[in-house]
């Protein structure tokens, strides 16, 4: 499970991901391990829980990641 960061007012796009397992907090750099594997994840259908902790549908899930490098 993952749960997207608090937003970033000026740009109005999360600052990171978290994982809910242990906690970690996983950039969004394209060169890292961490953001690869929760790519993967959540497009084979692991949670992702907005900032507020509302768990977003497959749907909108697929589509945040389609917005990500």
């Amino acid at each position: 499970m993952y749960k997207l960061g608090t937003t970033n007012l000026l740009t109005n796009t999360p600052n990171c991901i978290t994982r809910l397992l242990d906690n970690a907090s996983i950039p969004f750099a394209p060169d890292n391990t961490d953001y690869q594997n929760f790519k993967k994840e959540v497009l084979a259908g692991a949670e992702l829980q907005d900032a507020d902790g509302n768990v977003m549908t497959q749907a909108e899930a697929d589509a945040f990641i389609a917005t990500l490098p």
